[in-house]
């Protein structure tokens, strides 16, 4: 049955795919920029997709066990980072009129810092967007495909191929309209869980959240423990910066907001984008809590790991039709994040690494398209092999370590009117901080009793900042 739900959902996606981009010539405006006419509200529906993820979808209900609603403070601070990205980020993006976000750093602090740049978004584009969809990889593997004797590789290469031919021909033009039908399935799937799992216990929505309050899986802000991971402050003040690089420094994210045609058009995406965000991800802890009530109404004993919590409840407890909703859900939110994904990191080699003449552009992007498809699979089968984490806790550890020399590189562009004297010494000054910043997480941890959390973004960023600004002189 999920086959055929499955494939009818592939074929509409081949379908929007197709009608999108039937008068595209995949040329190499198309193929990044989708001619710029995007409409605001349709990039906005597609983010929101982008961003929540399989990793999300299955991991944030999970949380509930662990931390209750905890993982708001963190969703709160992200809509201020929208604002930042909103008005500090796209003036300029829009000013330059730039595809690749990273050629600004080549404007203002040279070469080096542009290559240095772009590389570290290949790396942590390609590890965090291989976690997100090695959820939907290794779920659907284990719960429909194993059966068949299908190997794991085998899975993960089918489903690349899949987001392959869909995205080949038209590039972002085309994600731009199938990411915003994902995520509106994404959505609406979650809803439905929600109603199921309410219809199955007999109660109404303000019912359901009196008994989360009575288990204490409401609780959010926390206040007082300043050296907890989960500590208010901490997690807001990350939120903030987390969007801003994730999102605002990351050519996944940005390229779709520059296919809008003009600034106010794109700061009306970012904004509405943000707003959405925090009642999606409200909506997802909802479902958590009510995962939790129902498991302990029903004498269910939840797995060890939170982010397996949601698939084995859906899978075995809930019925046929829950399982199939997440299915969907989980199929359309990998799927939004990885074929932007993919396109953005081809974009990114072939303009920011590899810079063809124009005679040669289009045979490098189609074959920098399929051997970036192929290093993706390689990289889930990796993960496979070595992943000892919840899913959503490493794609943030992930970002705290490599977006951090993103983020001080551009507030040396942005904020300073320096220039590095020495452009040699940036890839080396950018890969010392995240190196750095492990030993300090490791010292402070061992003899301080504190845990770092995702402030650790801010510290590496500093750890990239500072020795440039050192290294570096007034640009008149």
């Amino acid at each position: 049955m999920f086959l055929i739900v499955f494939l009818s959902y592939y074929l509409l996606l081949l379908v929007v795919s197709y009608v999108s981009g039937r008068l595209v010539k995949g040329g190499k405006s198309e193929f990044y920029s989708g001619t710029r006419h995007s409409p605001w509200w349709l990039v906005a529906i597609g983010m929101v997709g982008s961003s929540i993820s399989g990793v999300s979808l299955v991991s944030v209900p999970g949380m509930v066990r662990d931390s209750a609603f905890a993982y708001m403070q963190m969703v709160l601070g992200f809509f201020f980072g929208y604002l930042i990205i909103a008005y500090v980020l796209l003036p300029i993006y829009y000013r330059y009129r730039l595809t690749s976000i990273y050629s600004y750093l080549g404007e203002r602090l040279g070469d080096a810092s542009h290559r240095t740049a772009s590389a570290f978004f290949i790396v942590s584009k390609m590890m965090g967007a291989a976690v997100r969809f090695y959820v939907v990889a290794l779920i659907l593997h284990q719960l429909v495909l194993v059966r068949y004797g299908v190997p794991f590789p085998l899975t993960v290469a089918g489903l690349a191929l899949m987001m392959w031919l869909y995205t080949r021909r038209s590039g972002i033009k085309s994600i731009i309209y199938t990411d915003a039908l994902q995520t509106v399935c994404l959505v609406l799937c979650v809803v439905a869980m929600c109603g199921y799992v309410m219809r199955d216990m007999a109660v109404l929505p303000d019912q359901a959240w009196r008994m989360m309050q009575a288990e204490g899986l409401t609780q959010c802000f926390n206040f007082d423990d300043w050296h907890a991971g989960a500590y208010f402050w901490k997690m807001f003040v990350s939120g903030i910066f987390i969007p801003v690089v994730m999102t605002g420094l990351d050519q996944d994210m940005m390229q779709k907001n520059l296919t809008c045609s003009n600034l106010a058009q794109a700061q009306k995406n970012m904004i509405t984008y943000g707003i959405c965000f925090v009642p999606v991800n409200a909506l997802l802890l909802f479902l958590g809590g009510l995962l939790m009530i129902f498991a302990q109404n029903n004498g269910i004993t939840l797995p060890a790991r939170s982010d397996v919590i949601l698939p084995t409840l859906a899978s075995a407890h809930l019925g046929t039709a829950v399982a199939l909703l997440f299915m969907v859900g989980l199929v359309a939110a990998a799927l939004s994040s990885a074929d932007s994904a993919l396109t953005s990191l081809t974009t990114t080699i072939v303009l920011d690494q590899i810079r063809p003449d124009e005679q040669h552009e289009a045979r490098t992007r189609k074959i920098t398209h399929i051997a970036v498809t192929v290093v993706f699979c390689l990289v889930i089968c990796a993960i496979d092999i070595f992943n000892s984490t919840t899913l959503l806790d490493a794609v943030y550890t992930i970002a705290s370590y490599t977006y951090g020399p993103l983020l001080g590189l551009f507030c040396l562009a942005l904020f300073t009117n320096r220039r590095p004297v020495n452009n040699a010494a940036v890839p080396f000054v950018c890969a010392a901080a995240p190196v750095l910043c492990w030993g300090l997480k490791l010292i402070a941890k061992t003899f301080g009793g504190y845990e770092f959390g995702y402030e650790l973004l801010l510290i590496n960023a500093f750890f990239t900042f500072l020795p440039l600004f050192v290294m570096s002189k007034v640009e008149k």
